[in-house]
């Protein structure tokens, strides 16, 4: 008997367990474990923006309710900000090619941020996260999933010294300040973002990469132009590099491992405490 020709989005399936099992459904698995981000009759809103992180997490969301020992609902979310036509309608197409099952609701994100001349770029994503919590909420979730990777948690790390004279990291989870009961988890926080590019090139799969106003050419943009503090980041850690090959996972140890015991200052729980407090004693 001839075995059955698989279906396109049954192949893309096939490649995340199989091709690319250790560089993404190991990390991912690894990730849902290590930082307990799924539990027993969770409901979770996967929240996908068009990109090709947000919808390789949606399969390996997939693949995890299907098979995973953890009982849980996902809830495939797309929350148009105001997309334009193009980039609305590749979603939606690239929603049915991977047999993603979305639910989209319309906002006026993009036409309240962009006429702000400060910060626009802040606001957008602020209300973004909120309206995502609160569509998540109505539709009886406890968490959302973003789609944040391993080279988002560490860039995000080497911002925040450089620019903001903290050192601040990006936890795999959180609870909302601001929705009760909701929480925000990261599944593809071990996930390298080279490993996620690969499998997209290997599945020959395109995916809109900046859906903001400012950058409507988003097919052709390099997430939001090469301009921004985060590409420069991006583009500084890939230099360094090539001398030192680890020098992103020791960024990410390092962030598991932080020594208080040599810190002058931190703070927490958004009190500041000084090294000096206890100095004496």
């Amino acid at each position: 008997m001839a075995r059955r020709e698989l279906e396109p989005y049954e192949k893309i399936e096939r490649s995340i367990i199989t091709k690319y099992r250790k560089e993404l459904w190991h990390p991912f698995i690894d990730a849902v474990a290590k930082y307990q981000l799924v539990n027993e009759g969770d409901r979770i809103a996967v929240c996908i923006s068009g990109g090709k992180d947000s919808f390789c997490m949606a399969k390996l969301m997939q693949e995890l309710e299907r098979h995973g020992k953890v009982k849980f609902e996902a809830v495939y979310l797309v929350m148009d900000p105001g997309y334009n036509e193009i980039n609305r309608a590749k979603i939606e197409s690239n929603a049915a090619l991977l047999h993603v099952p979305i639910q989209i609701y319309e906002s006026n994100i993009f036409d309240v941020a962009n006429s702000q001349d400060h910060s626009p770029c802040y606001l957008c994503a602020k209300m973004r996260r909120g309206w995502l919590y609160n569509k998540a909420k109505e539709l009886g979730c406890n968490k959302i999933a973003l789609g944040h990777h391993f080279d988002d948690v560490i860039e995000t790390t080497v911002m925040s010294m450089f620019y903001s004279s903290q050192i601040r990291a990006m936890l795999p989870k959180l609870h909302s300040d601001h929705f009760e009961g909701m929480e925000l988890i990261r599944p593809m926080y071990k996930v390298h973002e080279q490993d996620i590019i690969a499998w997209r090139r290997y599945n020959e799969l395109e995916f809109i990469q900046c859906a903001c106003r400012f950058t409507e050419n988003c097919s052709i943009c390099d997430n939001g132009g090469g301009g921004s503090k985060r590409q420069e980041i991006k583009n500084l850690i890939r230099r360094m590099k090539r001398d030192t090959p680890d020098l992103d996972q020791s960024i990410f140890n390092a962030i598991h491992s932080v020594c208080l015991d040599t810190m002058p200052g931190w703070t927490y729980h958004g009190e500041e405490h000084s090294f000096l407090e206890d100095y004496d004693s």
